[in-house]
């Protein structure tokens, strides 16, 4: 039902800045809750951010809070993960991911995942 797409992602220094992209696709985009999430090589994937069906309401990891921005364009079907000041340890691949309705941190709560786009910050 809903196909993810994310882009945006690179070879940046610390300090600098990404957007990251999710293209969805499919029926009643806007239904559903989005997050992102990341993975080191020989780590588990963990929670970034995630942003209500709404809008209305976004969540952070501590981690990344005050430095990455989580937002969506409806009209474009598209989910942003704006992110700053990055740091070393912020490299990983970020996958953006959907589920239905209801936002949350738990991997196991969401339905549908991209293919991941790789985030590299060099010291």
């Amino acid at each position: 039902q809903v196909q993810l797409v994310e882009s945006g992602g690179g070879l940046v220094q610390a300090g600098a800045s990404l957007r990251l992209s999710c293209a969805a696709s499919g029926r009643s985009f806007s239904n559903w809750a989005m997050g992102w999430f990341r993975q080191a090589p020989g780590k588990e994937r963990e929670f970034v951010a995630t942003i209500s069906w709404s809008g209305r309401s976004t969540d952070y990891a501590d981690f990344v809070k005050g430095r990455f921005t989580i937002s969506r364009a409806y009209a474009k079907n598209t989910v942003y993960l704006e992110m700053n000041s990055l740091k070393p340890e912020d490299t990983a691949v970020y996958y953006c991911a959907a589920a239905e309705y209801f936002s949350s941190r738990l991997v196991r709560e969401y339905d549908y995942w991209g293919q991941g786009t790789q985030v590299t910050v060099s010291s």
